[in-house]
């Protein structure tokens, strides 16, 4: 069975720049979602949000979280999803996806597991 990753992240991302990496170098096909040119369909981040919490969707640390001003702001959890669909770069990255096995974040271990169960 061959596998395919959907990778959510920026090119200018560390992470999805490591993610993308990894994935390639064990020929895996990628389809990477620039989140500069295109947003994540809702659907997708409420995929992640089911699994992780959609607290953990929203990157706190991130320059773009400060520059908004939303580290002074409650951000109440029903407010988060919609926020991440209008505005994606506040998303932490990168979001890997293959098949139903989904990780956030800089996650090695995550995306080895994606790669050995689609080889076993």
């Amino acid at each position: 069975m061959t596998i395919e990753v959907q990778v959510f992240g920026t090119r200018k991302c560390k992470d999805t720049q490591k993610a993308l990496r990894f994935f390639k170098e064990r020929r895996v096909k990628i389809h990477h979602v620039d989140l500069e040119q295109r947003a994540a369909a809702g659907r997708e981040l409420e995929r992640f949000a089911r699994k992780f919490g959609v607290d953990a969707l929203l990157d706190r640390e991130g320059r773009r979280f400060r520059d908004k001003g939303l580290h002074v702001a409650h951000l109440p959890e029903s407010r988060i999803l919609p926020l991440l669909e209008e505005d994606p770069l506040l998303l932490r990255t990168p979001l890997v996806r293959a098949g139903a096995k989904l990780s956030i974040g800089h996650d090695p271990a995550g995306w080895a597991e994606m790669v050995r169960l689609s080889e076993g």
